[in-house]
């Protein structure tokens, strides 16, 4: 019986794990396709579309739409994590007493990633028709 015990922890740390990430995606498809059948009998039976409905309907693509401010925002924040990783490879070079320097760092390399995706979306956000 305790040998059971550490391949119950596994699950238990993994399907726990899993059921955070995938719960709220299965939930919110199974939402989405309830007002789809619902709305499939209605329009069976003859029975108009209130606008309501309709603005329910579309309010997650509106959201889902590239915008100016989103993209801004995106940016910033991934630039913001490629500085935040390159200062703190030129601090854990200085703090090592090891700084001779050079921006030799495999880490500062590494930090450019997400800078560049950063400005790649604030150059983008000039481009983006959707303004908000």
């Amino acid at each position: 019986m305790e040998d059971f015990i550490p391949i119950f922890a596994i699950f238990a740390v993994f399907g726990t794990i899993t059921a955070i990430v995938f719960g709220p995606i299965f939930l919110k498809y199974r939402e989405k396709r309830d007002m789809q059948e619902t709305i499939r009998h209605g329009v069976d039976k003859g029975q108009p579309l209130p606008a309501e409905l309709i603005d329910a309907l579309t309010k997650d693509v509106q959201r889902a739409l590239p915008s100016r401010l989103k993209d801004i925002r995106r940016g910033i924040i991934w630039l913001a994590v490629g500085i935040g990783i390159a200062a703190f490879s030129v601090v854990s070079e200085i703090g090592g007493a090891r700084w001779n320097g050079n921006f030799d760092n495999g880490l500062l390399g590494i930090a450019c990633i997400p800078a560049t995706i950063g400005l790649a979306f604030i150059v983008l956000s000039f481009f983006n028709p959707h303004k908000d």
